[in-house]
């Protein structure tokens, strides 16, 4: 667990727009689970998606990439992106 530990950083992102009751979530759950990412993808009560994932700097890229364009069904307006280190506090990776 510490060599994956110092391989792996945290990206804390909030998404905007109609990100909500298209599936968003589920999307972001699925890649991260490809990816072999932890952490949680949630709703909000101001209408957003909040993601905390992490992993390799590369998977997380790739889970960043796909929060600026979302599902079919979503649109998504802005995404507010930032990297922190680990934790290791997740197991897997939910959509809450």
């Amino acid at each position: 667990m510490l060599g994956r530990m110092a391989a792996s950083i945290r990206l804390r992102a909030v998404v905007r727009g109609d990100v909500q009751g298209v599936g968003f979530r589920y999307g972001v759950w699925r890649l991260a689970w490809q990816l072999g990412l932890t952490g949680f993808a949630r709703n909000t009560s101001d209408g957003s998606v909040h993601v905390e994932a992490e992993g390799s700097p590369e998977g997380l890229d790739q889970l960043e990439a796909y929060l600026h364009t979302g599902p079919r069904f979503a649109t998504v307006s802005y995404v507010h992106a930032e990297r922190a280190a680990a934790t290791g506090e997740f197991d897997g990776f939910e959509a809450r």
